[in-house]
C-alpha cells in the first residue's frame, strides 16, 4: 500500500511535469509558426503532417521495447533527458531552419518532436497505466495532474509569448529537469513471472494484431474520429486570434481559454473512470465521437469569441472520457501482454496516420474556404464514423474478448 501510493504521486508529479514541459513549449507552436517563423497555412499544415509521420514512426518502436522490457522506466529515463534540451533545439536549430528551409526543418523538427513529445506521450501513458494495473491505482487520476501540468503552463503562456516566444521554451527546459529528478527517484520491482511475460513478447504478436478484425476496426474509429481533434487544434489558436481585434490580445485570451479548458478537463480526468465503468468502453468511445462530432459543426456555426469558446471547452468533456475509454476497451478485448503496443499503435500511431493525412488537406481548406467551413466538414466525418462505429466496435468481456480474439488469430494463421 505504501509503494502504492509513493508510486502513485511521484507518476503523478511526472505527468504535471512533463504536461508542464510539452505545454510551455508546444501549445502556441502554431502561433509560433504563423505569426514568429511568417509561414503559412498550408505550410504549417505541412510541418504538423512531417510531425505526425516521425511520431509514426516511433511508436511501434516504443510499443514493443516498451512491452519488452515490462514495467523498466528506460524509456521514461531517455524522454526526459531529450526534453532537458527542448529550449535550445526550438531557439537556436528549430526556428532558424524553418526560416532557411521549410522542408528541411520540418524534417528535423519532426524527428525531435515526433521522438521526444508525439510518440513519447504514448510510451509515457501506457507504462504508467501497466504501473497503475499492478499497484491498484485508476490511470485517469494520475493522468489527471498531467491535464493540470498543461494548465498551468498554458496559463502564462500568452503573456510571455507576447513578451518573448524564447521564454516559454528556457521554462520548458528548466521543467524538463525536474522530470529527470522525478524519473530517477521511481523504483518499481518487478517479479519473476512478470519478467518471463514480459520476455514473452515478440515481434510476430504485432504481426498477428493485424489479422484481428476488431483490431481494424478500432484503427477505423481512431482515424476517422480521434485523430480529428488533433487536426482540429493544430490551427485553431490562429483562427481564434483573428477573432479579436489584435493578435496580441487573442494570444493572451487563447492563453487564459485554453488553461480553463485543461483544468475542467483535469476534473473530467478524475470523473471519467467512474462513467466508462458505468457506460462500457464501447458506449463511452461513441459518446466521446458524438460530443467531438457536436464540438467540430458547432465551432462552424457559432460566431465571435464567446460562441468558439463555449465549443471548444467541451474537449474538456470528451478527451478523458475517450482516453480513459481506449485502455478499458484494450484491456478488455486483447491480450494485456500487448498493452503498449496495442496504444501505441492501435491508437496513437493510427491517429498520427489520420493526422499526418488530413494536417495538409486542412492546411488547404483554411486556406480556401476559410477555418468556419473547413470545421464543418471535419465534424460531418467524425460523425459518419462514430455512427459507423455503432456497428463495428465490439461490447465483450474480458475473458470473451480476448479468448474470441486469440481464436481468430490461429484460424487466420
Amino acid at each position: 500500500m505504501k509503494d502504492s501510493k509513493s508510486l502513485y504521486w511521484k507518476l503523478s508529479a511526472y505527468f504535471f511535469f512533463f504536461f508542464f514541459t510539452w505545454s510551455s513549449s508546444y501549445s502556441l507552436f502554431s502561433i509560433w509558426l504563423g505569426q514568429e517563423i511568417n509561414l503559412s497555412g498550408a505550410a504549417t499544415g505541412i510541418i504538423f503532417s512531417v510531425n505526425a509521420i516521425f511520431a509514426l514512426c516511433m511508436q511501434p518502436i516504443y510499443g514493443y521495447i516498451s512491452d519488452k522490457i515490462g514495467l523498466k522506466k528506460n524509456i521514461l529515463f531517455f524522454i526526459s533527458v531529450m526534453l532537458v534540451f527542448v529550449g535550445p533545439f526550438y531557439i537556436y536549430v528549430y526556428g532558424p531552419l524553418l526560416q532557411y528551409n521549410v522542408i528541411l526543418g520540418a524534417i528535423v523538427g519532426g524527428l525531435y518532436l515526433g521522438i521526444a513529445f508525439l510518440a513519447g506521450i504514448g510510451a509515457i501513458e501506457s507504462y504508467i497505466e501497466k504501473i497503475g494495473r499492478k499497484y491498484d491505482f485508476e490511470y485517469g487520476k494520475s493522468r489527471m495532474w498531467g491535464s493540470l501540468g498543461w494548465a498551468a503552463a498554458t496559463f502564462f503562456a500568452g503573456q510571455l509569448f507576447n513578451i518573448n516566444p524564447n521564454i516559454n521554451f528556457w521554462v520548458a527546459s528548466v521543467s524538463a529537469i525536474i522530470l529527470v529528478a522525478i524519473i530517477l527517484s521511481v523504483k518499481v520491482e518487478m517479479t519473476d513471472q512478470e519478467l518471463e511475460r514480459a520476455d514473452s513478447v515478440k515481434l510476430k504478436d504485432i504481426g498477428q494484431l493485424f489479422l484481428l478484425k476488431d483490431f481494424w476496426f478500432l484503427i477505423v474509429y481512431v482515424i476517422g474520429v480521434t485523430c480529428v481533434y488533433s487536426v482540429y487544434d493544430q490551427q485553431f489558436p490562429l483562427y481564434y486570434a483573428s477573432l479579436f481585434p489584435t493578435e496580441a490580445l487573442g494570444n493572451q485570451v487563447f492563453g487564459y481559454l485554453n488553461s480553463f479548458q485543461v483544468f475542467l478537463e483535469a476534473g473530467m480526468m478524475f470523473l471519467a473512470p467512474f462513467i466508462v465503468n458505468k457506460l462500457g468502453a464501447k458506449n463511452s468511445l461513441l459518446l466521446a465521437g458524438f460530443l467531438m462530432a457536436f464540438r467540430i459543426v458547432g465551432s462552424g456555426m457559432v460566431e465571435g469569441p464567446i460562441g468558439i469558446s463555449g465549443m471548444k471547452l467541451i474537449h474538456a468533456l470528451e478527451l478523458p472520457i475517450m482516453l480513459i475509454a481506449i485502455f478499458k476497451y484494450l484491456a478488455a478485448n486483447f491480450d494485456t501482454r500487448l498493452s503498449s503496443v496495442l496504444y501505441l499503435v492501435g491508437f496513437q500511431f493510427a491517429s498520427q496516420v489520420g493526422a499526418s493525412i488530413l494536417s495538409p488537406i486542412a492546411g488547404k481548406l483554411y486556406d480556401s474556404i476559410g477555418f468556419r467551413d473547413t470545421y464543418m466538414v471535419m465534424g460531418i466525418m467524425v460523425l459518419c464514423f462514430t455512427i459507423l462505429s455503432i456497428f463495428t466496435l465490439v461490447s465483450s468481456k474480458k475473458s470473451k474478448g480476448i479468448n474470441h480474439n486469440k481464436n481468430e488469430v490461429q484460424k487466420a494463421i
